[in-house]
């Protein structure tokens, strides 16, 4: 499994509790773009919206800027392919208060794109101070250890 791209900063903005997988609605220049590693999911998220699931704010750059398509947008709202359960499941659970869906990665699964979003919640400051401390911690433990 190929990953293409990958938002780090939500593992830490966020506390991930369930992981989903959807494919994505795109055209030709913008698979050969994310095949390529362009893409940007930093600032991305997911929302439902009339029984359907939309990417939005990530950022996939024409394959070849200037053989681009009239009229193209790197920004645009791309559609996410789920079945009507998961989608009932999905609008039940982040219509509830604090929960986001955040997109996670982008990777191959059998030679189509797919994208790893998860339902979210979100960390408090404080929370990620301790996350911070403990992973110095550790880090300062295993050098003592490996001396």
């Amino acid at each position: 499994m190929k990953i293409y791209s990958e938002n780090k900063k939500a593992y830490y903005d966020y506390e991930i509790l369930e992981k989903f997988e959807a494919g994505l609605v795109l055209l030709g220049t913008e698979v050969k773009s994310i095949r390529g590693g362009h893409i940007a999911l930093a600032g991305s998220y997911v929302i439902l919206r009339d029984g359907e699931a939309f990417l939005i704010g990530s950022k996939v750059p024409a394959y070849q800027p200037k053989n681009a398509p009239d009229g193209y947008n790197s920004e645009r709202q791309r559609k996410l392919l789920l079945s009507k359960k998961e989608l009932n499941y999905l609008a039940g659970k982040s219509s509830m208060r604090g929960f986001s869906l955040v997109p996670l990665k982008i990777h191959a699964n059998n030679g189509r794109i797919k994208l790893e979003f998860g339902l979210a919640k979100g960390k408090k400051k404080f929370n990620k101070k301790e996350k911070i401390k403990k992973r110095d911690i550790e880090r300062e433990v295993n050098r003592e250890l490996s001396k």
